[in-house]
């Protein structure tokens, strides 16, 4: 009789929980119409920060003190956390979104500098554009096995973001997804994802059908299968000290090195064929560039420490150590961009165009002499060079770029030939005591 009660009681609770008449589950579950948040001081987000919920109206806001969090509760069930909602909540610590929502929208929490955590549930399948840009103190993400698109910049700036791990439903990631994750020492991808893949235990994400890198961090090897290294692939990666360039690939996208300000040397191989604009920017430790004897497409003639274009003769990237040989013509598009190491060059007399942004951000160029073979210097040329004093330009010059010596603060005198047109804004920024003289 006793066993007879017991068993009955046992289905009688069974019943119950699958009714859902009783609370068998997990007891941390969200309400639908809830989010809840913790906060630096305990103190609760003001609703003037809190933007675009959509068509959800805020009944309250409150701090729970025995909870020890903050709930929002809307009027219905959230089912997107829209736009720019939580845009700049600088005082957010951590988030727990209800599991109704589906849609994590662009800018959502965009700039929320002092978020750690976030809770993002399995109905999740968008991560918008920009969601968590420039959420530099989150230190982990869980991306569920729901999500199937990350949008452009969704984590750019996640400067303490040390791993990440995509599963298999991702079918799609923006471009610039996690640039500037500078923390990143682990990435995985889902073996079961049909698009994507980690090959090799490469620690970066490669495109499978294009056999394309588009995202590595300090850790990464790249494969030997791999054809392209996409455009910011490791933009930013400011911890990555060494790389090789497997003798596969034959393209590096626009960027793809951009900013790795701790990176000593490049080598070249003889398949690249394509290079895009700024590869190497902003590479401030660079002291080192060689490019293969056999590469049909750029060389690093007379060991000059440099990429030149061997049809144009174009120079396209430079180092602190650079020499510039007698037979290049062209100073390229960032050149030398953000090349903060750099403290003189010498231009030889056969250059007659210094490119868009050659010499952009080279904070500690004291001194530059502009051959007489000059024709054209591009905007924003020689922008930001800060200890830039004096320059002269010389009679051949026919056209100075805007911004071309923007932000040059310490520039105080320049003269420029009379014939030389000089566009609006070549010296925004440059001290009110600047001398311009025209001759």
């Amino acid at each position: 009789m006793n066993k007879n009660r017991f068993m009955n009681k046992y289905i009688l609770v069974f019943l119950f929980c699958v009714l859902g008449l009783v609370s068998c589950g997990d007891k941390n579950k969200i309400p639908t119409n809830e989010i809840h948040y913790t906060t630096l001081d305990n103190e609760v987000l003001p609703l003037e920060n809190l933007l675009n919920f959509g068509e959800g109206r805020i009944v309250s806001n409150n701090y729970v003190q025995e909870k020890n969090l903050c709930i929002l509760k809307f009027d219905k069930e959230v089912t997107q956390i829209w736009e720019g909602a939580f845009y700049g909540c600088s005082n957010l610590a951590s988030i727990s979104i209800p599991p109704s929502v589906t849609e994590i929208g662009r800018f959502a929490f965009s700039d929320c500098s002092n978020l750690t955590s976030i809770s993002i549930p399995p109905s999740v399948t968008e991560i918008g554009r920009c969601a968590f840009s420039g959420c530099s103190s989150l230190t982990s993400i869980s991306i569920p096995p729901s999500v199937t698109e990350i949008g452009k910049f969704a984590f750019f700036g996640c400067s303490s973001l040390a791993s990440i791990s995509i599963p298999s439903s991702v079918t799609k990631i923006g471009d610039f997804a996690f640039e500037g994750c500078s923390s990143l020492t682990s990435i995985i991808v889902s073996k079961d994802n049909k698009v994507y893949d980690s090959r090799e235990d490469c620690n970066a994400i490669i495109h499978t059908d294009s056999n394309t890198l588009i995202c590595g961090c300090k850790n990464t090897v790249i494969p030997s299968s791999i054809t392209e290294i996409g455009s910011s692939a490791f933009s930013e990666c400011s911890n990555l000290t060494s790389i090789s360039i497997p003798p596969s690939v034959t393209e590096i996208g626009r960027g793809a090195f951009y900013g790795c300000s701790r990176l000593t040397s490049i080598f070249i191989p003889s398949s690249v064929e394509g290079m895009g604009y700024h590869a190497f920017s902003a590479c401030s430790s660079l002291t080192n560039i060689v490019v293969s004897k056999e590469n049909k497409v750029y060389d690093s003639r007379e060991d000059c420490n440099a990429i030149i274009n061997t049809e144009s003769n174009a120079l396209i990237c430079g180092c602190k150590n650079t020499i510039i040989p007698p037979s290049v013509t062209e100073i390229g598009e960032g050149a030398f961009f953000g090349c903060s190491s750099l403290t003189s060059i010498s231009i030889p007399p056969s250059v007659t165009e210094i490119g868009h942004s050659a010499f952009f951000g080279c904070s500690n160029l004291t001194s530059i002499s502009i051959p007489s073979s000059v024709t054209e210097i591009g905007h924003s040329a020689f922008s930001r060079c800060s200890n830039l004093t004096s320059i002269s330009i010389p009679p051949s010059v026919t056209e100075i770029g805007e911004w071309a010596f923007s932000g040059c603060s310490n520039l105080t005198s320049i003269s420029i030939p009379k014939g030389c047109e000089v566009e609006e804004n070549t010296f925004l920024d440059c001290p009110e005591n600047l001398v311009i003289t025209r001759y």
